[in-house]
């Protein structure tokens, strides 16, 4: 999965630059690199030892319910807003708003629901949803 990630990243980062065209918007690659790593700590910094399985802050911050959820959803909204300032579609800003709202709300239950947030990984997943959108875009862009 991360060399998927990785692939991902690089045929993004290696794409021609989007040009011409009304509402394109260049893509910034520092953004981008921010944005990845600060989802990477969020959901899969660290392994949790003697497993494969990954945790970030946002399943450590379950611990305490609701408050820790509260706090890492802020951080994932950050996350959104920052990458909607790639001009995503507004569908798209919704199903990573939803994903964060899902993530928020499973792991508020206490006990269950931090092993909800270790399971399910909102900012990795609306990372990937940026990368398809911007890989979509460089393609479009590459057509013309």
């Amino acid at each position: 999965m991360i060399d998927a990630i990785r692939t991902r990243r690089r045929s993004v980062a290696e794409g021609p630059s989007p040009g011409g065209g009304g509402s394109t918007v260049p893509i910034d690659f520092q953004r981008l690199e921010r944005l990845r790593r600060l989802a990477r700590l969020m959901d899969t910094r660290w392994r949790i030892p003697f497993t494969r399985i990954p945790v970030g802050l946002d399943g450590i911050a379950s611990l305490v319910p609701v408050a820790g959820d509260t706090a890492t959803a802020i951080v994932s909204a950050y996350i959104i807003m920052e990458a909607a300032r790639f001009d995503l579609p507004k569908v798209l800003v919704a199903r990573m708003v939803f994903n964060v709202l899902l993530d928020w709300a499973g792991g508020s239950v206490p006990v269950l629901g931090t092993v909800f947030d270790i399971a399910f990984k909102a900012n990795r997943m609306n990372l990937n949803l940026l990368h398809e959108h911007l890989e979509k875009r460089l393609a479009a862009a590459a057509r013309r």
